[in-house]
């Protein structure tokens, strides 16, 4: 009988065993057992090394938070990172640590270390889709999501008989049964997260400035804001038209690979990335504006993403610092059209990619408290993620559930009469949090308060109940 490779043995709990292991040897077995990770730009040694173990970032972790396994915290997973490095194989238990993590970079924000986890993170994702081999199911699952979520025109498709769903009846009745909960919770996942469908938009390939002309800049559409959530793009444009800026909306742009990139599908990212490069080249335009945290993150991202590309590569460097998050570039131009007075109580959500990937906090606060009249509130356990992450909620139903009802007691506890964030996910995970709970609060994204306030609409304008 053949000799069975040995398999490691990974730690969970102790961090002084753990760190032990990232430290020291690591038995790999027999010769012919695979690594887990190959030469094309693996984790970092460099940046591995930056982490001291010092746990900070363990109070931040959704998943440790909700499982408390070292191996199922930063710290842990780059301990697994390093093992990796020194030659152990890419075993099933190692892809589901990785697997695990949301990507919510929080704690980047919260390491004193300056630890780089977003860049691993990442670059083990990529290894992890190169080498290891998925079930049939997780397979067909992710191969399901990529073939529709980054591609407009198939997501249009979809909103017809969706919204046949919706005004049917039916969602009440699937959800009380429990039926697609029981036989495919993945599935159920998915319907859940569903939000009710807006009025499709559709926007001029221009606006202009109201008045003075202070600024001319591209918009980013995106693809589920654009299909599930087209008033946001429509306030997004009217905002930023107020506030003195020419705004294009490039027709050809399409996915800009976020999706893609945070679940290391890198070939399909680049693909995306030279795309959207293009798209807005051509138009003309300095600065490109983005509404949706994940999608600025991954666009600020484009240089380390085209860096082996030598036609993109500059042009990704100068495309990425391009980029801002619409209030990103409205706070620095300053507010000029009026605001209305809005009597409403915000609870206000940071969406993890636009926080603790961007670090953009101050700003999106700052816009909504000049309008008169609001009040702001903070949520308890702000750094822990709603449990979105992109396509996380669907492939994770569970835990996802676990982490977006916490996110909704929390959100209740304040008392708001509306939620505030940026980013389609956050929305969609919050308010089927909400429901379940029986909270009734309006839903917003920042740009619909600033929307309402500039144009003088009432409060109930901002969001569905939930």
């Amino acid at each position: 009988m053949a000799e069975q490779p040995t398999r490691v043995q990974l730690p969970l709990g102790d961090p002084a065993e753990t760190s032990a292991l990232a430290h020291g040897p690591v038995p790999v077995g027999p010769s012919d057992v695979r690594p887990a990770f190959d030469d094309e730009h693996p984790p970092s040694a460099a940046l591995i090394g930056d982490c001291v173990h010092c746990g900070f970032c363990l109070p931040t972790c959704p998943t440790y938070t909700l499982w408390g396994e070292e191996m199922d915290s930063p710290r842990g997973r780059i301990d697994l990172m390093k093992a990796g490095l020194q030659g152990a194989p890419l075993s099933d238990s190692m892809v589901q640590h990785f697997d695990a993590c949301l990507g919510c970079m929080a704690c980047v924000t919260a390491c004193p270390s300056g630890v780089q986890y977003d860049k691993l993170i990442e670059a083990t994702r990529i290894q992890v889709e190169r080498h290891h081999d998925r079930s049939p199911g997780d397979k067909a699952m992710r191969t399901a999501i990529f073939a529709l979520f980054p591609y407009k025109r198939r997501l249009r498709a979809l909103r017809g008989p969706l919204r046949a769903y919706q005004v049917s009846g039916l969602p009440k009745l699937v959800r009380r049964s429990g039926l697609l909960d029981r036989l495919a919770p993945k599935l159920a996942a998915m319907e859940g997260l569903a939000p009710v469908l807006e009025k499709r938009e559709k926007l001029p390939e221009r606006v202009p400035a109201v008045g003075e002309r202070r600024a001319v800049v591209g918009m980013l559409t995106g693809c589920v804001q654009g299909e599930f959530f087209p008033g946001v793009n429509a306030a997004t444009a009217r905002v930023l038209a107020a506030d003195g800026c020419d705004v294009i909306i490039p027709r050809k742009q399409g996915c800009c690979g976020a999706l893609s990139v945070h679940n290391g599908r890198q070939e399909e990212a680049e693909r995306f990335a030279r795309a959207t490069i293009d798209a807005f080249e051509a138009a003309g335009v300095d600065t490109v504006v983005v509404n949706a945290a994940g999608c600025g993150s991954s666009m600020k991202e484009y240089a380390e993403l085209l860096a082996d590309d030598p036609a993109y590569a500059e042009r990704a460097k100068s495309f990425a610092a391009s980029v801002r998050d619409v209030s990103e570039l409205l706070a620095d131009l300053g507010s000029v059209a009026p605001r209305h007075p809005l009597e409403v109580t915000i609870a206000y959500h940071d969406a993890c990619h636009l926080a603790h990937a961007q670090g953009v906090r101050a700003q999106p606060r700052s816009l909504l408290t000049e309008i008169p009249g609001l009040q702001l509130k903070e949520i308890a356990e702000g750094e822990i993620c709603c449990g979105s992450a992109g396509i996380w909620n669907v492939l994770n139903p569970e835990p996802a559930r676990e982490l977006g009802d916490r996110k909704a007691r929390n959100i209740a506890a304040t008392g708001a009469d509306v939620l505030v964030t940026a980013n389609p996910g956050c929305l969609m995970q919050v308010a089927s949090s909400l429901e379940r709970q029986g909270t009734r609060i309006g839903l917003a994204h920042t740009i619909e308060v600033l929307d309402a306030s500039i144009r003088g609409l009432s409060v109930s304008t901002l969001g569905p109940q939930h």
